[in-house]
Formats: structure tokens, C-alpha cells, sequence
């Protein structure tokens, strides 16, 4: 049988909101029997976007997590209904039936994942049910993937052994997977989200004249290995991107055929690392200084 399943890609997320607002403009104050009852017009978004930063200025990093309710395969919330408050359908979409849950606070502390709604004026727990009220009517699409201008919404309608491939084929995952729910919201690209990165900006003495380093090699070293490589762009900027959270220490080694190389220790931790303007000395000059001294100039930066 097929099943409804929706997929976020976190690279195409700008944070425009739109699927926010279109849930809104769907759920506010409307009544859908057997679906959702009318959501407060202040308080509650139920389809939200979660916005994380990294970095320092002038180089930060910004990305951003849809999220909502996971319409999972074995849901907290319907262990914790009474009186059939929950239901989770043959086509894989959970319903908090608004005309049972009334009153039923204990649905709304089940969720792991914080995406049952309190309504205190109704006294009612509430979730985006997947606009099942729409695909029932012939949708194939949810008002949130309707709206979303970059499409990193997406809606599927297909048997399980054919979601597993897709997960498969295009690696996507699912949110706090330990907590044993089997969501049925998958995102693509999200290591966006966790991970980090280390960059600056690399200058040194041209002619008596401090610019910008154009074309310099930097090599990102872990355990004396290289894991990637990077040459500075034309402001003299780099910076190596999708690095896990407290991966630990990493070497870096910049190069250019007028300076002498310098290196730079860095520990990565839970946050992003900007090592600023980085100066390189002239090769000749170097070399003179440093008679009887390795030419390398080691740093150690540690956040």
C-alpha cells in the first residue's frame, strides 16, 4: 500500500517561511472535522524553522531545519490517547482527532520531538496533520511543498520498499532516530544543520604594499593525513566546510611560492572556527630571520 511520506532538503531552506504561513492560512480558524480543529492565531506554528549559526563575522554560516509533526510509524502520542484521540492511518498519516483529544494534555507531553501543540482555549493538544483533509480530496501535494518557492519540499506517495530505496539512493535521513519512532519525514542534506567549518583570510607583503593572497595552497591536515585541500580566492578567503562537531585537532598549512608556509593548529569543538587575517612573511626575509630555525611558523588556536 502506498504511503505519504515528505522529504526536506536543507540546502534549498532560506528561511522564507512560506510553508509556515501557508499552514497558517490553511488552519486558522478553520474547521475540518475529523482532521484539526482551528488554530490559535497567535503561539503555535506547526510547521517551524529552526535557525542555526556558525562562525564569526565576516564569515558565518547560516542554515535552517523545517520542522513539524513526523507522522512516525510507532507514535508516542497514540500510546499516550485515550479513547482512540490518536489514530495513525493505513496510508502512514497520524491524526489527533480534535472531536476525542479534548482535554488530553498527556498527548502533547509524549511527543519526543516537541511538535504537539497545546490550544489552551480549546483545551486541546494539535499537530499538523499532513493536510490529510487535501490529499483526501485528490491533493498531491501538501500546502507547505504547494508554496515552498526553492522546492525543498517534497511530497511522496509510494510503497515502503520504494521510500527505503529513495532513503537509500539519495541519503536521507530522519530526526533523533534513536528515539525508536520511524519518522516519516525524511531530510536530504542534513549535516548542513550539525556541522562546522574552519576558514580565514590570507595577506602578506607585496612590494611594501599588504594585499590580499590570491591562489595560496591550503592544505587541512587531521591525525597527518590531508583531508581536503583549498587555494584562497581573490580576497584571499578560505575555508573548509562540513566538519563534524568536536572532530578535534586539525593541522593547517598554507603555501605560496613568494612567502614562506606557515601552519596553524586548530581544535575544532562545537563551534565554528574564523582564524581571521592570517600574515605570511616574505620568503627571502623569512629565511633570513629564521637562519638556524625551521622556516615553518606554527600557531596554535584553540576556541
Amino acid at each position: 500500500m502506498k504511503k505519504w511520506n515528505l522529504v526536506i532538503d536543507i540546502a534549498k531552506c532560506f528561511n522564507c517561511n512560506c510553508c509556515t504561513l501557508a499552514c497558517h492560512d490553511e488552519y486558522f480558524d478553520n474547521e475540518y472535522p475529523g482532521y484539526a480543529s482551528g488554530m490559535p492565531k497567535h503561539g503555535q506554528n506547526w510547521i517551524s524553522i529552526a535557525q542555526r549559526e556558525t562562525g564569526t563575522v565576516p564569515m558565518v554560516e547560516v542554515s535552517y531545519l523545517p520542522t513539524t509533526c513526523n507522522h512516525c510509524d510507532n507514535p508516542p502520542c497514540l500510546a499516550a490517547a485515550r479513547d482512540g484521540a490518536v489514530v495513525k492511518r493505513d496510508d502512514g498519516i497520524v491524526i489527533i482527532v480534535p472531536e476525542k483529544a479534548r482535554g488530553q494534555r498527556q498527548i502533547v507531553d509524549a511527543c519526543p520531538y516537541g511538535a504537539v501543540h497545546w490550544n489552551e482555549e480549546r483545551q486541546l493538544p494539535q499537530a499538523w496533520p499532513f493536510d490529510a483533509h487535501l490529499l483526501d480530496k485528490g491533493w498531491t501535494r501538501t500546502r507547505g511543498a504547494q508554496s515552498c518557492p526553492t522546492r525543498a519540499m517534497r511530497v511522496l506517495h509510494v510503497e515502503d520498499e520504494e521510500m527505503q530505496r529513495i532513503v537509500a539512493a539519495e541519503g536521507l535521513e530522519v530526526l533523533h532516530p534513536e528515539y525508536g519512532t520511524a519518522p516519516r519525514v525524511y531530510y536530504r542534506n542534513l549535516a548542513r544543520f550539525r556541522s562546522l567549518f574552519i576558514g580565514g583570510a590570507v595577506a602578506g607583503e607585496i612590494a611594501g604594499v599588504v594585499e590580499c593572497i590570491d591562489g595560496a595552497g591550503v592544505t587541512l591536515e587531521q591525525r597527518g593525513r590531508a583531508v581536503a585541500t583549498a587555494r584562497t580566492d581573490a580576497y584571499g578567503d578560505f575555508k573548509f566546510g562540513g566538519l563534524d562537531v568536536d572532530s578535534g585537532a586539525y593541522r593547517l598549512t598554507i603555501s605560496d611560492e613568494r612567502f614562506a608556509p606557515a601552519s596553524i593548529d586548530v581544535e575544532l569543538r562545537d563551534q565554528s572556527v574564523y582564524l581571521g587575517d592570517i600574515r605570511l612573511a616574505p620568503r627571502a626575509t623569512a629565511a633570513h630571520e629564521s637562519a638556524g630555525r625551521p622556516a615553518q611558523d606554527t600557531h596554535s588556536i584553540q576556541l
